[in-house]
Order: C-alpha cells, then sequence, then structure tokens
C-alpha cells in the first residue's frame, strides 16, 4: 500500500541552469495605491539600460481615483474631466483648430482640448504652464476640476511588459508637471496640500510571457499559483507599506529588485514560464538635496545624483534559471519494488517457517528420548 501511494505520488525537483533565453519580455503584474497622490499627477514611466523609456505609460493599466478617505470614487465622477472636454468641443466651431502654443504637435496638428496641449507639452519634454493661460483649459474648468481631486489619491493596475534587461520603473509626477526634476505647477505647489509617494503595494508580481486568450491566462495563473503555494514561492514585495511620518512630499522611495527566471514542467508537458525575486527597500529624503548628510553615529554619505520624490523599483535579471520539474516513479520502478517487497515477505516468512519446524522437531525429539528413558527405569 506505502509503495503505491509512493507511486502515485508527484514531485517537484530543481535544478539551477544557465538562462540562454533571449528577446524575452517581462510581464509585470501591479497593483499600487497611493493614498496621497492624485490620478492625473501620477505617471508611470519604464526606462532600460538598453535606453528604451516608455513614458506615461496607459496601455492595458488603468487609474482608479480614491477620495481622501480611501474609498474609491464612481465612475461618473472620474469621467468628470471627459464630459468637460465633450462639452467644449460641442461648442466650437466645427473647423476650430486648437493651438498647442509652440509644442510638437499631434499628427491632426490641432490641439483642441487640454489634455492635447498637456500632451504636445510632454512630448516637447516642457512644463506644463498655468492652465489659466490656455484657451481649451479655461473652456474646460480644468484648473478648478484639478483643484477639486487635489486631495484625492489613485490607485493604479495593470500589466506593463518590459524588455528582460537591467531596468527601473519610475511612479513619479510625470514630465509634464516637471521643471528641473523639483517644482510641481505653482498653483498645485503653493497649496495647502501636500502630496507624497507614501504607498501600499497590493500585488507586484514578475510573470511570463502568457497566451492572449483570457480563459488560457486564467487557467495558467491558477496553476501557476497552486505550484508557489505548494513551494512557498512568494512576492516579496507584496503588502509592503510606507509611508513617512511627517511631511514626505520629499521622500524618494527605492526598491531593489533581483528577478530569477523560473520556469514549471509538469507531468502532462505543459510548461509556465515565470519569474521569482528577491527585494530590499531604501528611502531617502530629499529636504537637503545631494548635500552631504551625517548619520547618527558620523558616517557623512553624499548623493552625487540627481533625484526627484517618487517610487523607483530598479529590477536586475540573474543569468540563472530555476527549473521546477514534476516526477514521478516509473511503472517498472514500482513493479521492481512491488516484487521485491514480495520476495522479501517470503524469504521472512520461509526462514520463520524453517525456524518454526525445527524448534518443534526439536521438542518432539527430546520427548521422544525422555519416554525411552523412563521405560528403562522402570
Amino acid at each position: 500500500m506505502i509503495e503505491f501511494i509512493d507511486y502515485r505520488r508527484v514531485t517537484l525537483e530543481p535544478t539551477i541552469i544557465v538562462d540562454r533565453s533571449r528577446g524575452e519580455k517581462l510581464e509585470i503584474d501591479l497593483d499600487i495605491t497611493f493614498p496621497r497622490v492624485p490620478c492625473f499627477l501620477l505617471s508611470l514611466d519604464v526606462m532600460d539600460i538598453s535606453g528604451e523609456r516608455q513614458n506615461d505609460i496607459t496601455h492595458d493599466m488603468a487609474k482608479h481615483r480614491l477620495s481622501a478617505s480611501g474609498e474609491e470614487l464612481e465612475v461618473t465622477r472620474s469621467g468628470q474631466l471627459k464630459g468637460e472636454a465633450e462639452r467644449a468641443a460641442q461648442n466650437r466651431d466645427p473647423n476650430y483648430c486648437g493651438s498647442c502654443y509652440g509644442a510638437q504637435a499631434p499628427e491632426s496638428g490641432c490641439c483642441n482640448s487640454c489634455d492635447d496641449v498637456r500632451k504636445a507639452y510632454s512630448e516637447s519634454g516642457w512644463q506644463f504652464p498655468n492652465p489659466s493661460t490656455i484657451e481649451q483649459c479655461v473652456e474646460e474648468n480644468w484648473a478648478e476640476n484639478m483643484a477639486q481631486q487635489n486631495t484625492e489619491g489613485c490607485r493604479i493596475v495593470g500589466q506593463v511588459k518590459v524588455n528582460k534587461v537591467v531596468g527601473n520603473l519610475q511612479f513619479t509626477h510625470g514630465n509634464v508637471f516637471t521643471r528641473g526634476h523639483t517644482d510641481l505647477l505653482p498653483y498645485l505647489r503653493d497649496g495647502n496640500v501636500h502630496h507624497d509617494f507614501g504607498h501600499i503595494i497590493n500585488k507586484f508580481r514578475f510573470t511570463g510571457e502568457m497566451p492572449g486568450q483570457l480563459y488560457h491566462r486564467s487557467q495558467i495563473q491558477k496553476k501557476e499559483d497552486e505550484t508557489r503555494k505548494e513551494l512557498g514561492i512568494h512576492d516579496p514585495l507584496q503588502g509592503v507599506r510606507s509611508h513617512a511620518e511627517n511631511d514626505g512630499s520629499n521622500i524618494m522611495y527605492q526598491y531593489f529588485v533581483k528577478v530569477v527566471s523560473t520556469a514549471f514542467v509538469y507531468l502532462n508537458g505543459q510548461n509556465i514560464n515565470t519569474n521569482q525575486y528577491s527585494a530590499t527597500e531604501y528611502e531617502r529624503d530629499l529636504k537637503h538635496g545631494n548635500l552631504p548628510t551625517k548619520d547618527q553615529h558620523g558616517h557623512v554619505t553624499t548623493h552625487y545624483t540627481n533625484a526627484i520624490p517618487g517610487v523607483f523599483i530598479n529590477y536586475e535579471i540573474s543569468p540563472m534559471k530555476v527549473v521546477h520539474t514534476e516526477t514521478r516513479q516509473s511503472f517498472a520502478h514500482f513493479v521492481t519494488s512491488t516484487c521485491a517487497i514480495v520476495g522479501g515477505v517470503l524469504t521472512v516468512a520461509s526462514l520463520i517457517d524453517a525456524a518454526i519446524f525445527n524448534s518443534r522437531k526439536r521438542l518432539m525429539g527430546e520427548k521422544e528420548s525422555y519416554g525411552a528413558l523412563s521405560g528403562k527405569m522402570m
């Protein structure tokens, strides 16, 4: 019975090999909450060592506006800006072509909404000016709507694909709202509300490329989660909460992540390519810029690179790959072991039988000898 249970038991055997994959993409599945950064200020950028940069990623990424108490706002309210832009467009001349105010114009050559002007400034690497000087923004009441959202938070959820090389994710105010990498727009910066990048990481995982069909993705994800749980693999950043005790508007949060390619090979021939990682975190107060700082032990630290407030996740790819392969005893091994057990049982049984037989024979012989001796004495 025990041998049959062992035969049916499936185990995962780990091996380490050199990762020889080329041209693969990493898919990052994330869900992060920023309680004190409104969605219109939050930007996700990706930059890697190859020089490729993705600015203000919106594809496969959703931003959910949060109230000051952390509750998700209704969709009708989150669509307020879009509604204002549509209303302003309806009141304009059909042939209207808005100015981009010297910034790089889109393919149409016109900036017909405040958002178009913002994007044009972003493409040109310029700071977005006071919206009261932009005709499109005035018509859409953009500044008033932004002021209403100034106390909100934001939850960003989605997936982003990156090259499988050293790189980093940057959650910042975005180029369109910065000047010299430090100052927010004056009408936001000079208010009573202070934004900081304190955050809660609800989910952060490096996954492999999966089939595009939703059904297949969900099935693969379920199987992967079961295997991860069995092996005790977890995402170390999941559940992390980082907040400054006082004014955290000048805090730069950094995470340094080491990514290891991982594969699960199942008995049915299915292979799942994913990743696991380790992480360390570091916080830096930018209040004093790059000036040398001294800790309580008298150690002086100098920072040689410019920095901005935000959350930066720096990832590095390991050259090794861990492969977990499902294994089970072969039928031949099961038969051989069973026969060996049966043979062993028979051998032991024969030895016991022989011992009992010899003992009985010896006892019977002693009784016969005792009987013959008693007859002679009579």
